[in-house]
């Protein structure tokens, strides 16, 4: 059974979808004024490995999240490069895919942008304004959040600090307190804006979500993520304005990933610690090391990157890789071990168990490197056969669909001709011939095989050679 702390109830619940075998989520995507940094990306990886294991699990997942290109934040970075809106905000959007894709985040069903959904956005709005929900103020249209009983349920955030009749234009603002939010802010000098039934201008941040998610999801759908900074006031003002409007529940689960702070500080520009993925891939960082570091760490805890984890996080994935690579790569004798059946099928349990228990990463990946500190032994004991090698290899591939952090194997083969001067070389090893032995590794490794002998034989590895 699949459990997740839901950040409504406050307490770990069973999963159950609305529909059996099927799952709606909706991830709050970037705002895309900006390159996402590793701070976005802890988030958007959360989100993956949930997507991931539910579709581990059998699930059909649909998937949908948003790109922010109309707010305080885009408006002010078009201005500020003298561009358009449409112009500034693609060339951030075409980044955030292509970061998305070197991280090999699996992508979503659909990526509606704010401003192709301004309709739906008005629809909500004129019903809101119709149920009392919502007034109208110098052209711009505001809800009032005293007229949502259930406001603050999901931050609980309490009653007394509601700033009701106090107004806010911006679309982020302070967290102690809570006023009443714009849904449609009245055209101003220089912004862009929409002509609409209710007037000139352009939607609050807020409503965008609100709108985008119910158009694809419907009124009620399964999971909501983000990061716990959008619990307040993005996420209770998204379900104000949705619940209000729909007269239903807006979302059953909610899940919000802690922050990530670097050297144990808050990542600041100012501090020379801000980094953004393209930042780290200067500096040679593999994205799959990254990615498994940023997976590593439960995700309602606070994840600490440091240089010295990613080395950390290198060393534990290069002992995944080289267990792959070993097992492909040196010959086992004919047969099946039920030791090593039984290891398997006790691995996937374990793994299944700890993703169940609200994701929990740090309860799922020992038991793998455990397994293979098993199997590696066997190996040294030569209690490990063909058919277990091809298992172990299935298995292994299989937790990668969840994890995502190996590289695509390529199917490796060579010649007859090739294997017969391998062959040739251990027995010339064998003899003590060792100039032969010696003259054969080089006319392989002219050739871009290059070899390894080890404690159980000779392995094989074919490389590019540099010109």
């Amino acid at each position: 059974m699949i459990q997740f702390f839901n950040t409504l109830s406050g307490k770990v619940q069973p999963f159950h979808p609305l529909k059996k075998n099927q799952v709606k989520l909706y991830t709050c995507g970037p705002t895309v004024y900006d390159y996402a940094h590793i701070g976005n990306f802890r988030a958007y990886l959360f989100e993956d490995l949930l997507k991931r294991f539910l579709l581990f699990q059998g699930y059909r997942v649909l998937h949908v999240m948003n790109l922010t290109d109309v707010d305080d934040k885009t408006i002010k970075g078009a201005r500020a490069e003298g561009i358009s809106l449409k112009e500034f905000t693609q060339k951030y959007t075409d980044a955030f895919f292509q970061d998305i894709d070197t991280l090999n985040i699996h992508r979503a069903d659909y990526y509606p942008r704010a401003t192709q959904h301004i309709s739906s956005m008005v629809r909500i709005i004129k019903g809101l304004l119709q149920k009392g929900y919502a007034y109208e103020k110098d052209g711009s249209v505001y809800y009032d959040i005293s007229k949502f009983k259930d406001y603050g349920k999901l931050s609980k955030i309490k009653m007394h600090k509601l700033k009701t009749g106090t107004r806010i234009e911006s679309d982020e603002y302070e967290k102690e307190s809570a006023h009443d939010f714009a849904l449609w802010k009245y055209k101003k000098e220089g912004e862009p804006y929409w002509e609409t039934e209710i007037g000139p201008g352009r939607p609050g941040w807020h409503i965008e979500c609100s709108a985008m998610s119910s158009q694809y999801l419907g009124d009620t759908f399964d999971i909501h993520c983000g990061g716990v900074d959008n619990i307040f006031p993005h996420h209770e003002n998204e379900i104000a304005q949705s619940e209000a409007y729909s007269g239903k529940e807006f979302v059953r689960y909610w899940l919000h990933c802690h922050h990530l702070i670097v050297n144990g500080e808050k990542m600041s520009k100012s501090k020379g610690n801000f980094y953004t993925l393209r930042d780290l891939l200067e500096r040679d960082v593999n994205p799959r090391v990254l990615r498994f570091l940023l997976l590593s760490t439960h995700y309602r805890k606070i994840l600490n990157f440091t240089f010295e984890a990613l080395d950390q996080a290198s060393t534990s994935l290069q002992r995944i890789t080289d267990f792959i690579y070993n097992l492909g790569h040196q010959s086992f004798p004919s047969g099946e071990s039920k030791d090593i059946s039984q290891l398997i099928q006790n691995t996937k349990q374990k793994f299944i168990s700890g993703l169940s228990n609200d994701l929990n990463i740090s309860q799922a990946l020992p038991p793998i490197f455990e397994m293979i500190r098993k199997v590696n032994r066997l190996i040294k004991q030569k209690k490990v056969y063909q058919k277990d090698t091809q298992n172990l290899r299935t298995f292994i591939h299989s937790v990668d669909n969840v994890l995502a952090v190996l590289p695509q194997e390529k199917e490796e083969s060579l010649s007859s001709e090739l294997m017969e001067k391998i062959k040739l070389r251990q027995k010339a090893r064998k003899e003590k011939n060792y100039e032969l032995a010696d003259r054969i590794r080089d006319e392989l490794y002219q050739k871009g095989i290059i070899l390894e002998d080890t404690k159980n034989g000779v392995r094989w590895k074919i490389i590019k050679k540099k010109k």
